[in-house]
């Protein structure tokens, strides 16, 4: 195991390399070029997430310079009791040792969670994809040059360069240790690591969420917070079902303009039986659709009766990221984000915001859409476990 690097050199680290991430701008560009000609696959979410441009590298940069200026998340006290013995008893943040990043497609991940786990004191295992392993590698070698300047050894940022036979074999019988585990991708992946892990998993699921408009909503609200959801197809916290409230006023002319508004955006809209057949969209063959997540130019409208209807639908079929109320009742919006059962829940706001940095953590390792240990956005502050502190004089019980 690594022995703790002091917090100034960790933040040595990651400003030198967002010195290095802004020199090196033009080269990991064209080096991604080359992964972006080379992927033949037809999933234009997973491309979407591959390709790294200017505001890419920005984002990237911001991140590691971020990081640096938070607090040590390490030692943090959380609790302390002194024993009727005179014992003194704490509890300290600590940091878990190894962590494997297991993801697909997003070099940006390579900068953002590996400094997000070495920030908070942990070895980082990093498994991408082939489809961005040109650009992994390069990011790797700056992290790597920033920790030699820096007199830290390189192995607290290490690239497995692994199949899927090798990733397998890896999860069941590590050949170092590993504390725990990160998937980042589709259900394909996350399924994958919880059948062969032999250590904790944070699973960062699906999206799959939910704009329920409530038939008190304000419809310019719903709109912006709709069409908003849906900017980003390749992104978790994108919308992929919208429920209308069978009640609202207006909402045959209100369908209609979403419809319309969504179509500008090349959006495909099905419809559930009531919604297609008033309004002649594509209906679903199955109700099996609403457990999906699309990550694609379609959305899927249906109406529903009430509230309550609306939270037991989303606690049935939704991926248990976000969802959002449309409503100017207050107590309805209340009832709605207290019960509906997913990682974030918003009031007249997108789930788009559904990110470490919109969420004030600055950054983010994952989403996790798990209870245990953390729940949605996971910052720097919660890649942390903890440990007692006790302190005695020849106490004995």
């Amino acid at each position: 195991m690594n022995t703790l690097l002091s917090i100034e050199t960790r933040n040595a680290v990651l400003l030198r390399m967002a010195e290095l991430l802004e020199q090196e701008r033009q080269a990991i560009i064209e080096i991604n070029k080359v992964d972006l000609d080379a992927y033949d696959g037809d999933d234009i979410s997973m491309f979407d997430r591959l390709k790294v441009d200017d505001s890419k590298v920005d984002e990237m940069i911001k991140a590691v310079t971020h990081l640096a200026s938070q607090e040590d998340p390490v030692g943090v006290e959380r609790f302390s009791f002194k024993h009727d013995n005179g014992m003194q008893v704490y509890n300290k943040t600590a940091s878990f040792g190894t962590v494997l990043i297991i993801y697909e497609s997003r070099p940006d991940v390579t900068v953002e969670a590996a400094g997000i786990a070495f920030k908070s004191g942990n070895k980082i295992l990093l498994k991408g994809g082939k489809e961005s392993l040109r650009s992994n590698l390069k990011i790797v070698e700056l992290w790597h040059q920033a920790l030699k300047e820096n007199d830290a050894a390189t192995d607290w940022v290490e690239y497995l360069q692994f199949n899927r036979t090798e990733t397998q074999a890896f999860l069941e019988k590590p050949t170092q240790r590993v504390d725990l585990i990160v998937p980042r991708g589709g259900e394909r992946l996350i399924a994958f690591v919880k059948q062969h892990a032999a250590c904790p998993v944070i699973v960062s699921g699906r999206g799959n969420n939910f704009v329920y408009v409530h038939k008190e909503a304000d419809f310019d609200t719903a709109f912006d917070v709709i069409l908003n959801g849906k900017s980003k197809i390749s992104a978790c916290n994108a919308v992929d079902k919208v429920l209308i409230d069978q009640n609202l006023p207006n909402k045959s002319e209100f369908v209609k303009d979403l419809i319309s508004k969504l179509k500008d955006f090349k959006i495909n809209v099905l419809g559930d039986e009531t919604v297609s057949k008033e309004h002649n969209l594509e209906g679903i063959s199955s109700d099996d659709i609403w457990y999906e997540e699309f990550l694609d130019y379609k959305i899927l409208i249906g109406e529903i009766a009430s509230n309550q209807d609306t939270i037991a639908m989303i606690n049935k079929y939704s991926g248990g990221h976000s969802s959002s109320i449309i409503t100017t009742n207050e107590t309805e919006a209340k009832t709605f984000m207290e019960n509906v059962d997913t990682a974030a829940v918003y009031h007249n706001a997108s789930t788009r915001f559904t990110d470490g940095g919109q969420l004030g953590l600055g950054g983010e390792l994952a989403i996790s859409t798990d209870k245990l240990h953390q729940r949605g956005p996971i910052g720097l502050q919660h890649l942390v476990t903890n440990k007692w502190y006790v302190h005695g004089n020849g106490q004995i019980r």
